[in-house]
């Protein structure tokens, strides 16, 4: 992988852009809002997607796969992300004719352009609460700019330019480039020691954090429940810090939490309590959208009007959606990829399956995660989910690592009669589909393309499950 080098120059007009590696959900959305400011767009991809076709209809040049003739002549400006290899054909030439070659971090900053700013950091939940914020102020009649790391579902989109001077992003700690943006109010929704391979200790992942919040022009909204982030808020310098959470002590309050069904609960601040209830399920969406309200109220909103705006999100993309239903038995796809986010979302799922059980399809997500967090990937699997079919490890940016696989993950159950690992995606399709009955949900789990499965999960479920169970 390329470590963003965030020293570079940023150019000041960008006239032509390519993009190394432009079907990415973060990357994707960059390159639309570049062709909506009147940008000439290329980029390439290693396979074809849904995003390459959107791009090319709007009208980018698109190629799929990498080579050194995708990068036209007229191109000013190189895009690249984290993930992509050194010697990339196209990388390589762009730094050979001296052009700006920048990180998509650096492309967001550009898009910013100073306009005030709300960054979403953290561990997990950043991806809803931008979502909540964004279609949020959307309906109160604002109308920000923003970039989510995943499509917003009643927007349809994960990027948009808004009339406003206000510019919402989800801001990404992975690779430390969350430091990089001038903040104005900063959201932490939870802090859960990740990325080591970038940062080395947890203790230099909390101060990246403090350093974020710190930075902040007006004010920090941090959880007060979350471990991590109570232990970084003594880390917290800022004269402007709102808690929300659970806790007695927070200071936009959530309480009342009724999980059976689309989550309801309430909201206290300042002495008032506001009632809500969100379309989508699980107690951990309660919990960001108490952090969206905090942000709203630090933008000077009413918590009246907070709550009933936040109530209107509908969910984003690869966040618990529901793909179709065969034999009774409905297939969810989530990006979830850590085990508190496996967690969150085998719990929420839980709440609304009824009398059914819950098939987990997982797909561990790279080499190093799947090394260090095998054995609570299986106690969270294990302990929320009925039954388990474990998928190989999906690589991303690393390179495989001998005796790492998705049977490290099987291997640490207790009880083996409860998962599988299956290498074969069709064979895992069949068997998955062999286990399931009428009224089970079916989950896909992981942020490569595990959800690419579900076509054939839905026809395995639709075919002769006899033949399947004798696979």
């Amino acid at each position: 992988m390329i470590r963003p080098d965030l020293s570079l120059p940023i150019p000041e007009r960008i006239e032509a852009a390519h993009f190394i590696g432009i079907g990415g959900s973060g990357m994707s959305g960059l390159a639309r809002m570049f062709l909506q400011r009147g940008i000439r767009v290329s980029g390439s991809d290693r396979a074809d997607s849904d995003a390459l076709r959107e791009l090319a209809e709007l009208g980018a040049t698109v190629h799929v796969g990498h080579d050194a003739a995708n990068l036209a002549d007229d191109v000013d400006t190189v895009v690249h992300t984290g993930a992509i290899w050194p010697e990339n054909p196209e990388f390589l030439l762009a730094k050979e004719r001296g052009l700006h070659v920048i990180h998509r971090s650096q492309a967001l900053y550009w898009l910013i352009g100073g306009r005030r700013l709300v960054s979403v950091a953290g561990a997990h939940g950043k991806t809803t609460s931008t979502g909540m914020i964004v279609t949020a102020l959307r309906d109160l009649g604002d109308d920000p700019t923003f970039v989510n790391g995943g499509v917003i579902a009643q927007l349809g989109a994960s990027s948009g330019i808004g009339a406003d001077d206000l510019f919402v992003i989800e801001a990404d700690e992975s690779d430390g480039t969350f430091l990089l943006y001038e903040t104005s109010i900063a959201l932490i929704t939870n802090i859960d020691a990740d990325h080591l391979d970038h940062y080395g200790t947890a203790d230099a992942f909390d101060d990246a954090f403090a350093r974020f919040a710190d930075g902040a022009r007006e004010a920090v909204v941090i959880s007060a429940d979350d471990r991590g982030a109570r232990r970084v808020r003594e880390r917290i310098s800022h004269d402007t810090v709102v808690t929300f959470g659970e806790s007695a002590d927070a200071d936009v309050r959530l309480v009342d939490i009724r999980t059976d069904g689309p989550v309801a609960f309430a909201v206290e601040y300042a002495g008032e309590r506001v009632d809500a209830r969100l379309p989508i399920p699980g107690a951990h969406n309660a919990i960001n959208a108490t952090g969206a309200v905090a942000v709203l109220l630090s933008l000077g909103w009413r918590l009246e009007s907070a709550v009933r705006a936040v109530e209107g999100f509908s969910g984003t993309v690869r966040r618990f959606e529901l793909h179709g239903v065969e034999r009774g038995v409905s297939v969810f796809d989530d990006y979830a990829h850590h085990p508190t986010e496996v967690a969150a979302a085998l719990s929420a799922a839980r709440t609304v399956v009824g009398d059914g059980r819950i098939i987990a399809l997982h797909q561990p997500h790279t080499y190093s995660r799947t090394q260090a967090m095998y054995r609570e990937f299986a106690e969270v699997l294990e302990t929320l989910a009925d039954h388990t079919v474990v998928l190989d490890v999906y690589g991303a940016r690393e390179d495989p690592v001998p005796g790492v696989t998705g049977a490290l993950v099987s291997e640490a159950f207790a009880d083996q009669d409860r998962v599988h690992f299956v290498a074969d995606w069709q064979a895992a399709a069949d068997h998955t589909a062999a286990v399931a009955r009428d009224g089970d949900f079916i989950i896909t789990l992981g942020c490569g393309n595990v959800h690419l499965i579900i076509p054939q999960v839905l026809q395995a479920l639709a075919g002769d499950t006899d033949a399947a169970a004798g696979e």
